[in-house]
């Protein structure tokens, strides 16, 4: 199977954000997804990107995509990348290329001196647990994810709310 992993061009964001919805829809999370192909662009090749993208093919087909992001552990005294999406198409599964886009991102987070490569999963996706498992990743179950989103964090930031 030729299968082929590329940092994410400006041309390519549209089929990523096909993708990015095709995974929203698999979790269950359609209604969540508020990026626009111009939103995107602007957090991946605006003048301070916060985020970065490879995008998956297979046979010269968009495949499946890796979006990630670095963070910082005081504990560890360096930075961490955090995998924020990693979704392959159903028909390009069980062909390596998440394991080829797992393995890609690992390699950023070690060329940027990483001391973490982080994420989070649906706790009811038993493929994927299975997946990280197997890459020697391990459930972090003592720790929960806490979050706002925008309406939250902007009532918080104002000091509106609660």
């Amino acid at each position: 199977m030729d299968l082929a992993i590329s940092e994410l061009t400006k041309d390519e964001v549209p089929a990523m954000l096909t993708l990015i919805r095709e995974l929203a829809r698999f979790e269950k999370l359609e209604d969540e997804v508020e990026a626009t192909v111009e939103s995107l662009i602007g957090s991946l090749f605006g003048p301070r990107p916060v985020a970065g993208a490879l995008l998956g093919r297979v046979g010269g087909e968009v495949a499946g995509y890796a979006l990630y992001f670095f963070t910082f552990s005081s504990f560890v005294g360096r930075p961490g990348i955090w995998l924020d999406d990693l979704y392959v198409r159903p028909q390009f599964r069980q062909k390596g290329l998440g394991r080829a886009l797992m393995l890609a991102v690992g390699q950023i987070g070690l060329q940027r001196n990483c001391g973490r490569f982080e994420w989070t999963a649906l706790n009811w996706n038993r493929n994927a647990l299975g997946f990280y498992e197997k890459l020697g990743a391990r459930v972090m179950d003592e720790w929960l994810l806490i979050r706002m989103n925008a309406d939250a964090l902007q009532n918080f930031a104002n000091g509106e709310g609660p």
